[in-house]
């Protein structure tokens, strides 16, 4: 029987392969390509590494922090934030720690304290499925942040970039 059948992936989720089912063996794989991707990434999410990196100045960081402290999705919020993760959520978590039917929208990857140590970088931002289905993309998920800040990503202060050393010779 040959067909269209569903597999729980590793990280969890339901994704869609397409293979031959023998009795008793299971479903054997298919040497099609789109297989393999299918099982490694989720279609629909977008990551994008933010270069030169987005510099958060100690004023708007502040700021930044008590909104996202505030709207916190676990008492009726959208957020989701600590050290290393903003996170946005599509709806309020049914309890603390419960996220219930909430889905994840997308994440933006900080660093406290640098460049400077009041300073927040952004250096990374991933849309989920939902996101992208909800119509966000990288630059508007971190718009929604860095807005509580009086910024945006297209005018955010960025990292300086410097050449990279030369080799050394003996």
């Amino acid at each position: 029987m040959e067909g269209r059948h569903r597999s729980r992936g590793a990280v969890g989720r339901v994704s869609a392969y397409a293979g031959t089912v023998h009795e008793g063996r299971g479903v054997v794989m298919s040497e099609d390509s789109e297989i393999f991707m299918t099982e490694m990434y989720d279609e629909g999410v977008v990551t994008e590494v933010i270069r030169p990196a987005a510099i958060v100045p100690e004023e708007s960081a502040r700021a930044i922090l008590v909104e996202l402290a505030l709207q916190d999705v676990q008492y009726g919020g959208l957020w989701l934030s600590d050290p290393s993760r903003w996170a946005l959520y599509d709806t309020p978590w049914a309890a603390a720690g419960q996220p219930g039917s909430s889905q994840l929208i997308g994440s933006i990857q900080v660093a406290y304290g640098t460049p400077t140590r009041y300073e927040i970088t952004i250096y990374r931002a991933t849309v989920t499925r939902r996101g992208t289905e909800l119509g966000w993309s990288v630059s508007s998920l971190c718009d929604k942040a860095l807005g509580y800040g009086s910024l945006d990503l297209a005018t955010c202060p960025r990292a300086s970039l410097t050449a990279p050393p030369k080799p050394f010779h003996f």
